[in-house]
Formats: C-alpha cells, sequence, structure tokens
C-alpha cells in the first residue's frame, strides 16, 4: 500500500467517531441505530473501494450524516410508490389496475386493524366459511346459486378445471386459446388443472357441430373463454352460451365460461363498450362463470367464481382451494367494493374505475387548457408543448384493442431527437411521485384521462 493510499484510509472516521456526531444522533433517533450502524459499515466499504480503483475518497466524506441521511431516504423508500397514472391505460396492469372507492379502502383499514369474523359464525358461535357473506352479495347480483372467492381469476379458472374436470378432457374453441399476460396461457392452465386440452373448429370459425362432435365419454367439460384481449373481425363464426348450454344439457356436460374481466353492470349505458356480464351467462344456464374482481368490476386482486350450488360446493371442497384462498383484505376490499353495486344511482360517482372510464372528454380538456401556459413557460426552450385530443385504452392485459376519447399535454423535442424525450421522461419518473406518460410518434404524452390532482402535477413539473 503506497503512503497516499495509506493516507486517505486514515480518514475514513470510526463507527463509533460518527454515531457521536449530532447530526447522526437524530438520524438514530430518527431510524434506530441498527440501521444507521449498517448504513455507516456500507459507506465505508465504498469509500475503501473508491480509494483502491481511483485513489481519491468520495465527494460526500466531508458530510457523511448528509450521506447516510440520503442512503437511508432510499433505502427506506417503499417499494409500491403512488405514481401519477397518465399512461394512458386507465386498468394499467403494472400500475395496479383499479383504484379502490373510498369504501373499500375504509373496509381493509378496518380489517386491518381489528379482529374480525372471517371464519367465525356470530350466531353460532362456531366455524363459518370466509366465502359466505360474499357468496351470498354476488348470488343477488347475478342470480348465481353459489360463489367462490380466490386471489386472482387465473386461480379461479386452474381451481375450476381442477375441481370439475379433473383427468378429464374439456373441449374449446381453437379462437378462444388466450395468452394473457405474464404468458399464462390457457392450453398451460389446462395442463396444469390435471385435465386434456381438446381444441375445435378453426382460429376464426367454430359451429355448434365441433363441439358435438368432440365430445365423449370421457369429456368432462364444454368451455367458452372471453377474447377479451384481442379480436377477430372478418369472416367469423362463434357459438353462444346459450346454444352450448342446450348442448351441454343434452350431453350431460357442464358449461363454464372464464370471462376473464367480466362486469357486473351494462357499460353500454355509461357511453362505453359492451362487455359480457356474469348475470346474463348464469341466466342463460351456465354452470360456472370466472371474472377478476379487479378489472370492470373495480375492486382488489381477486378470483371469482360463480354458478350451480353442487358444482360450487365440489370446488370448495378441493385441496388448491386452500392453497389459493383470498385473505381478510381481500375479502374485506371486495365486499365493501360488491355492496356498491346494490346501489346503482351512486356507483358512477363512488366507483372510481367507473368514473374515470366514463369520464367526459371536456373535462380532460379544460384541464389540459388550464395547465398547458405554465408548461409551455418552463419547458418551451426545450419542446413545443402542446394540448391534444388522444385515445385512452380501457385495459393493458385486458381490453386493449377499446379506445376511448380523451385529451393529453404533448412534449415533443425541438432537437428532434428521442434521446432529449427519453431523458424527459426519465426524469419525471425519479420525481417525489413519479409521473408515466408514453411515449409515440415522436412526442411524450401525458393522458389526463387518469388526472385527479391537477394541481399537485403542476407544481411538480413546475419545480
Amino acid at each position: 500500500m503506497n503512503n497516499q493510499a495509506q493516507s486517505l484510509y486514515s480518514q475514513i472516521p470510526s463507527v463509533d467517531r460518527l454515531l457521536n456526531e449530532p447530526a447522526m444522533s437524530a438520524l438514530v433517533v430518527e431510524y434506530g441505530q441498527h440501521l444507521v450502524v449498517e448504513s455507516l459499515r456500507y459507506l465505508q466499504q465504498q469509500a475503501r473501494q473508491q480509494i483502491t480503483h481511483s485513489a481519491s475518497l468520495p465527494e460526500w466524506c466531508h458530510d457523511w450524516a448528509s450521506e447516510v441521511s440520503r442512503y437511508l431516504m432510499i433505502k427506506q423508500r417503499a417499494g409500491l410508490q403512488p405514481v401519477f397514472n397518465l399512461s394512458g391505460t386507465v386498468l394499467h396492469t403494472n400500475l395496479g389496475r383499479a383504484l379502490l372507492a373510498e369504501e373499500a379502502i375504509d373496509a381493509v383499514a378496518s380489517a386491518m386493524r381489528n379482529a374480525v369474523t372471517l371464519e367465525y359464525d356470530l350466531d353460532g358461535a362456531g366455524r363459518g366459511h370466509r366465502d359466505n357473506v360474499i357468496s351470498e352479495l354476488l348470488c343477488e347480483l347475478t342470480g348465481a346459486q353459489a360463489a367462490c372467492i380466490v386471489n386472482n381469476n387465473a386461480a379461479a379458472v386452474l381451481l375450476m378445471l381442477a375441481a370439475v374436470a379433473p383427468d378429464k378432457e374439456v373441449v374449446v374453441s381453437r379462437g378462444e386459446l388466450v395468452e394473457i399476460g405474464g404468458a399464462f396461457r390457457v392450453p398451460d392452465v389446462m395442463r396444469q388443472a390435471g385435465c386434456k386440452l381438446v381444441e375445435v373448429g378453426t382460429t376464426n370459425r367454430t359451429h355448434l357441430r365441433d363441439y358435438r362432435d368432440a365430445a365423449n365419454d370421457n369429456t368432462g367439460l364444454l368451455m367458452k373463454v372471453h377474447t377479451s384481449n384481442y379480436s377477430i373481425e372478418g369472416f367469423t363464426a362463434a357459438v353462444d352460451e346459450k346454444e352450448l348450454v342446450a348442448l351441454g344439457r343434452e350431453l350431460n356436460l357442464p358449461v363454464a365460461t372464464d370471462l376473464g374481466s367480466g362486469s357486473l353492470i351494462d357499460l353500454q349505458q355509461y357511453g362505453l363498450p359492451a362487455e359480457p356480464m356474469p348475470q346474463n351467462l348464469i341466466a342463460a344456464g351456465v354452470d360456472l362463470v370466472t371474472f377478476s374482481g379487479d378489472k370492470l368490476l373495480g375492486g382488489p386482486q381477486a378470483g371469482i367464481i360463480v354458478g350451480a350450488k353442487h358444482w360450487i360446493e365440489k370446488i370448495q371442497r378441493h385441496p388448491l382451494k386452500r392453497a389459493l384462498r383470498a385473505g381478510k383484505i381481500t375479502l374485506a376490499a371486495l365486499e365493501a367494493t360488491l355492496r356498491l353495486y346494490q346501489q346503482p344511482e351512486r356507483l358512477q360517482s363512488a366507483l372510481p374505475t367507473l368514473r374515470l372510464l366514463s369520464r367526459d372528454t371536456s373535462e380532460m380538456k379544460r384541464m389540459a387548457a388550464d395547465m398547458l401556459s405554465p408548461l409551455q413557460q418552463r419547458y418551451g426552450e426545450e419542446f413545443n408543448v402542446s394540448a391534444e385530443p388522444c385515445l385512452s385504452q380501457i385495459g393493458s392485459g385486458s381490453l386493449p384493442v377499446d379506445r376511448l376519447p380523451s385529451y393529453a399535454l404533448t412534449f415533443s423535442p425541438k432537437d428532434g431527437r428521442g434521446r432529449t424525450l427519453e431523458a424527459l421522461a426519465e426524469r419525471w419518473r425519479g420525481l417525489p411521485v413519479p409521473v408515466i406518460g408514453r411515449l409515440q410518434e415522436g412526442k411524450l404524452w401525458l393522458d389526463l384521462r387518469c388526472l385527479q390532482d391537477e394541481r399537485s402535477l403542476l407544481e411538480m413539473l413546475l419545480a
């Protein structure tokens, strides 16, 4: 070791000495001694490495307390950070999908603070079933005989198949063998559930006779999958549930439909694209319907199975149910969300998902106009800042082809360089509340459909 390095090493103070500094004592009060000591040891090691590699001390060595404070702020930052979702996708899978209603948030807080009747029957003071309350609500809303709740819709499909058709064939149209986010594929889940997939028809056309011809003594289920994440147009044909139910009755086979992002209301009354509803399929005689709680329903991540009582009871008894069941926080949020559907008059104002999806374009246009001038003054030297009409997306993993008219603020670099635009997007992602837009057509778009606090956003962008 040369004399210069030895001199630099000697300038690294000991942990004990640093802990005696007043500024460091304040950090110990805030974060605890363990975290502060661990941080100091880490920073000491960083300083030694810099001496080894560049024969110099880090600039922060003149103020260890400030560097420890900065390091601990980063280290203790929550992994799930609030963001401004200005991506233009309302139900964004990577940003947590549905925002919960205040009633659901209050219900979750209460369930977290208190012991609750999760599996306790107050009438008999014995053990109850955790799905009972929500099952009653779902039966009221959908007309089903019973319901089962698990932790997401993929789990709902897996459990349903494993319980209803183990070691049996499940007949599905080739045009409905979808893949959703995370490479989750219908054929794969069939295999994991212990079922044998039987594809019928073609990608664009499937007829009732295709299901009939495929059925045999080893068939356990006739199934439809709602293709909510893509669309086939043109020369097409599909079998609706009513026809399939009639065939199922004739062949003594159950019929199931996976709706994925199923809605409990007619979305057309709010000017939105139509989506199939579980209650209509139950009315048509479908034995089991699965759908998600955190997409169009507007609740927490959950998988819901509704249908005939004897099938639901069989599903509830399956060993997988315990592994896939929902906890009290999910159940509390889901119950509160479903109770909003009992009051349809206030649903649009109370349910954030529906409120954002049905938001009038004029509201976003007004926000864009209000924010445009100050943003032009702040960013005008580098960017052309404009307010422009655009199209929002209902969902990312589901309903990605449906578009809603919206309004956005756009930023295009005057130097024409894409890197300038990417640097702006990166800078905004590093804000105290990250701003998530989308890069498209040589511009950074801030779609205002999901913006609920324009004042806070403007203050951050102008800082």
